[in-house]
């Protein structure tokens, strides 16, 4: 099976790292949820690339430094996360308020929120305070409220005929 650079699994194993040179592979392995080979392949390669150096501690612990150009790239990863995180954050938020309104249009006076197994938290979290910024009270159980369906990080309104206010 062929690997492919992850930069943020190659963020995390730098920051992993220079909090702690001494660290071994199979704890970055267990921290990281993946398997030690998969640790040993990224660490191979940063190696190679000069952003990490190893040197021998004792008979059979080694040692990782970050190298200047190392600590360099932590960085430029980093502003690469911060970024990547805002622009999913603005666009999720965008798309919430798009629904909301469309709910509201509907006739909705509350959502529910749903999430399918595997979709992130901060989806949840961005709908939620998108929810609160616009006025929409979040309904947990109340099967008349419109319905926001997180899956992934996609979020589709799913609107049931009893969401929609009834006036006279």
């Amino acid at each position: 099976m062929e690997q492919h650079a992850d930069p943020a699994r190659d963020l995390l194993l730098l920051e992993h790292i220079e909090t702690d040179p001494d660290v071994t592979q199979a704890s970055l392995a267990g921290q990281l949820g993946v398997a030690v080979g998969t640790v040993n392949w990224h660490l191979k390669r940063l190696i190679s690339k000069g952003y990490v150096k190893v040197t021998r501690a004792q008979r059979r612990k080694l040692r990782y430094i970050i190298t200047p150009q190392g600590l360099s790239l932590r960085a430029r990863l980093t502003v690469d996360y911060v970024e990547q995180s805002m622009a999913l954050y603005r666009r999720t938020r965008s798309r919430v308020q798009a629904l909301l309104a469309e709910a509201r249009a509907a006739g909705a006076w509350a959502v529910r929120i749903e999430v399918a197994p595997g979709s992130p938290d901060d989806i949840l979290d961005i709908c939620k305070l998108t929810c609160m910024e616009q006025g929409m009270p979040i309904e947990s159980n109340n099967r008349e409220a419109a319905t926001l369906r997180i899956t992934g990080h996609k979020v589709h309104l799913i609107m049931e005929p009893d969401a929609v206010e009834k006036r006279a």
